[in-house]
């Protein structure tokens, strides 16, 4: 089981590194294609547009065909895109190769979390989740930096080393992963949309998901400005505000890998109440704070908190519905994208109109009580609901 949970681990941490790469190398990207700093954006957007749209369309796929075989796909696409990437000629050239990455990580991706519960004992799902989630949070505080420092080089070395690893790691998981079928009475004749039906029409899964956007609302539309503010509030170069956000990698890592712990010595709402309190807490005095230090340390206990919360999340939501985690990690995935962009837009309308941090920190603040609440009421979390569909992915 140990070689499921290193590959699922190295695979997120490939798809992260990959996400998060161009920022830091959007300076030299522009220059190489001389495009203007509005229009450079495109090259982030691609991947994150590519990667929201498309995975609503791959998990209800995934979910009527052999999860390996959709898996494998992903990744192979993933990697090919990933180094062509390094050869792109021109700014529309790489829009195209980065689309295409999005559109293949969203085959991917949501593979992982759908097959966690599929090919792990009940018993050591919470922790494979949240060994797999602190692969994108070490992504952030690892990868990047290493892809930035790959790029001294040339801007192309890090997309071709990606590129690489991910085909090692495509092979990898065609020699290491069972084949995952869907069962007798779940082919694949069910279309998109009516793959979706089971969630529409359950109120505990419309709570989960509506919990799961507010919780990624108020994270999102916090962290959007927050290396415009600390530049602003204490003039910090963008190194340095750099050397910050790798910082809080390593608080996202920490969390995750104590995720699993903190849910069996507290209890899944539990952890996740208290740890959502505390954020509220953290978010209402961070912009009230004085010093760098203080701040750097509020945000590092803020992205711990939030990699111990995410794995629990995810977990029960892919618990909804044995027969559809394709579809559920896929949503999952889309509502984070779409939480995430629509938080940066927020953020800087209250940032610019509303007096600044405090009114983001009000925001934020406000939907993580809303999503508490609607997590609790909607009893996402109830153990009954968890245990019969771990007793279905069992069964099947």
């Amino acid at each position: 089981m140990r070689k499921y949970t290193a590959l699922f681990f190295f695979i997120m941490f490939m798809i992260g590194t990959d996400t998060f790469l161009i920022s830091p190398l959007l300076p030299t990207l522009q220059t190489q294609f001389g495009v203007s700093t509005g229009i450079a954006g495109w090259m982030i957007g691609a991947y994150t547009l590519g990667s929201a749209v498309f995975a609503l369309i791959a998990g209800p796929l995934s979910d009527g065909w052999n999860r390996r075989t959709v898996l494998l796909s992903g990744l192979l696409g993933f990697s090919v895109s990933t180094i062509l990437c390094g050869f792109a000629d021109s700014f529309w050239t790489m829009c195209l190769f980065r689309l295409l990455a999005g559109i293949s990580a969203a085959f991917t991706a949501p593979q992982v979390w759908a097959s966690i519960p599929a090919v792990m004992p009940a018993t050591s799902v919470p922790k494979t989740m949240g060994i797999a989630f602190s692969g994108l949070a070490a992504s952030q505080a690892l990868g990047v930096p290493i892809g930035s420092w790959l790029a001294t080089a040339h801007w192309s070395v890090p997309f071709w080393t990606i590129g690489a690893a991910s085909l090692l790691l495509a092979a990898v998981a065609f020699h290491s992963l069972p084949h995952m079928k869907p069962g007798a009475n779940k082919g694949g004749r069910t279309t998109i949309l009516l793959r979706y039906v089971p969630l529409v029409t359950s109120g505990k899964a419309m709570s989960g998901f509506i919990a799961y956007l507010l919780l990624h609302l108020g994270s999102g539309t916090a962290f959007a400005f927050a290396g415009k503010w600390m530049f602003d509030r204490f003039g910090i170069p963008i190194g340095q505000i750099g050397m910050v956000m790798m910082f809080l990698g390593f608080g996202s890592l920490l969390g995750s890998t104590v995720s699993a712990y903190s849910a069996r010595k507290l209890g899944h709402v539990r952890a996740v109440a208290a740890g959502m309190a505390l954020l509220m807490a953290l978010y209402a005095i961070m912009p009230n704070l004085s010093s760098l230090s203080a701040v750097t340390i509020v945000y590092l206990i803020i992205f711990a908190t939030l990699g111990i919360i995410f794995p629990i999340v995810m977990g029960a939501l892919t618990s909804l519905n044995a027969s559809i985690r394709g579809t559920i990690s896929s949503l999952a995935n889309s509502t984070m994208n779409g939480a995430n962009t629509l938080g940066a837009w927020i953020a800087g309308l209250l940032y610019v109109q509303f007096g600044g941090y405090s009114s983001i920190g009000i925001f934020s603040t406000v939907c993580l009580a809303l999503s508490l609440g609607t997590f609790l009421f909607g009893g996402v979390f109830e153990r009954k609901g968890m245990r019969t569909d771990q007793e279905s992915a069992s069964a099947s």
